[in-house]
Parts: C-alpha cells; structure tokens; sequence
C-alpha cells in the first residue's frame, strides 16, 4: 500500500455500560476478538483491534463503559475510558436508539465538549426502532453537544457499518500502516483466553456474582507434538457463596463454563486444548490494589 495514498489512525469507542461496543468492534473486524453479554461492565480493559484494507487502518479502541464507580476496579475502568481519548485522531460515542439522555450521557457529553477531537455520535440498535424515529432522536442528542458526524447502524445486524467505516476514514491522517495486513489485534492470546472464559462465567452465572469475578490464566503451554495445548486457569470470586454458585450443583455450572469456553478458545487458536478451571476465594479483590495489578488491571499501565 502506498503511504500517500492511504490512512491510518485511532478511534475509540466509547459510551455506558451495555450500548453495544465490543460487539460493533467484533463486526467491524469481522472477528470475536472482545467478549460480550447482555451484563453491564463486561469490557473491563481497553481493547485493541486492527481493520484494514485498500483504503488504510483503522486501530479501534473497545474501551469499558463510563459509569459511577463502586470500588477501585470500577475507577480503574472509567480511567481506561478516559484515558483512550487521549492517544485517539476520531472518537465514537456510541449510545442507544432512545430521545430520553440520562445524567450517564450528559455527563459523557460534558467530557466530549473538552476534548479538541472529532466526534462521530453512533446511534446503535437502530433496528429496534422505525426508521421515523431516528430523526427525533438525532434532534435530542444534537442538543447534548456538536457533532462531526452522526450515523444509526444495528452492530447485531450489520446495518450501516460500510458507511461508519467511510465516516471514520474521512477524520484519519494520511501515512503508513502501523500493523501488517493479518494482524487484527495486540492483544495476546493468553489474555482473549482468559476474556472467554470469563464471557462464559457471564453467561452461565446469576446477576450478583459476574463483576465479582476476575479470570487468571495459570498455565499456557502447548505439547511438543503440537496436537494439544494445556491451558489451567482460575475463576477468582469474593465469597464462599459465590464459589458454590459457580460450580454448581455436581460441578456442573463449571463443566458448563469450561466446556464452552474451551469451545471458543480452540477457535482462537485453531487447534486441540486440554482446559482445567479451578474457583478460588479472595475476599473484596475488587477494592485492593495490589490484587487488581496481579489480575492484569494497574492503573500505572493506562
């Protein structure tokens, strides 16, 4: 690719808890690379994915959703957020398809009306309403703040995202690729697997225990023939209670957890792996810092 020719550069994707990033940024790459579930908070780390193709690149930036935060892991992902805008040529505020803006956007709003960068408002799950309604909805938002560009796509359905793409081209510098063709993400593979494994634990488990739990990868190793990669993780918990509910009756909600996320991981990798997941207790993890930076969230890295 000719440098003069194509652009490169960064945009976040940012909104509250649950509007739909991570799955748009999976339809987007055409590749799972950040987990989802219907779950408020599910994305707890800035996630990076690469879309290229003959008109350049574009670095996304899954960031956690904005939210009043309960704990240090709570601050610990606002920041994330926040601190995404700063490396960023576009930003995409993502929000839902509805005229009522509730103190969570305004207050997303006030931290746009700061920052000096172009702003793309992206009305998501535009296919639960008629398309009459969107011109209410824009006319709602677009009293929040200024907009460069404002687009209604459905990411579940993949309703209008050929124009985000040439919506976020038109705010990119001209220059180099900064990742080859086939990446499609920094991240390393031990940490998406981790992430699976903690999107099953969303899934399968109850309301009160997922933001309870964190996912540690102990072990990754592939066996010298290749046929078999051994993974040993651990699900980390805040209570006793917690612990019985996610192994459930038998063992049977683990097997489950354990079952479809090696599913998913052998995806991941495209070959054979050998999961074993243990639950271990560590009491209000969520408010020590030296827990956080041990499960991979240190607000020193941001």
């Amino acid at each position: 690719m000719n440098e003069l020719q194509t652009k490169s550069g960064f945009a976040a994707l940012i909104g509250r808890p649950n509007v739909g990033k991570s799955t748009l940024m999976n339809h987007l790459i055409g590749q799972k690379i950040a987990i989802t579930s219907r779950k408020p908070q599910t994305t707890r780390n800035r996630i990076q994915s690469v879309y290229t193709c003959e008109r350049g690149q574009i670095i996304f930036q899954d960031t956690p959703g904005i939210h009043k935060a309960k704990n240090k892991l709570g601050e610990y992902m606002v920041s994330a957020a926040q601190n995404a805008l700063k490396d960023v040529d576009v930003v995409l505020w993502l929000v839902e398809p509805s005229t009522f803006i509730g103190d969570a956007d305004r207050h997303i709003a006030e931290l746009l009306s700061k920052i000096n960068l172009p702003v793309i408002l992206v009305i998501n799950k535009c296919d639960r309403v008629k398309k009459t309604e969107i011109p209410d909805i824009i006319k709602a938002y677009t009293k929040s703040g200024h907009f460069d560009d404002i687009l209604a796509v459905s990411a579940k359905q993949g309703t209008n995202l050929d124009d985000l793409i040439t919506a976020i081209f038109k705010f990119l510098p001209y220059g180099p690729l900064y990742y080859d063709e086939e990446t499609v993400t920094d991240q390393p593979v031990r940490q998406i697997a981790s992430e699976m494994i903690r999107e099953k634990a969303l899934r399968c488990l109850g309301e009160e225990v997922p933001h309870g739990i964190a996912v540690l990868i102990e072990k990754m190793k592939e066996r010298k023939d290749g046929s078999i990669t051994d993974i040993e993780a651990t699900i980390v918990c805040e209570r006793d209670s917690h612990k019985g509910i996610i192994i459930g009756k038998n063992g049977q909600t683990l097997k489950k957890i354990g079952s479809e996320a090696r599913a998913e991981i052998e995806r991941l990798i495209d070959g054979k792996v050998n999961l074993k997941i243990w639950v271990k207790v560590r009491r209000q993890w969520r408010d020590s810092e030296l827990l956080l930076k041990n499960y991979g969230y240190d607000r020193n890295e941001l």
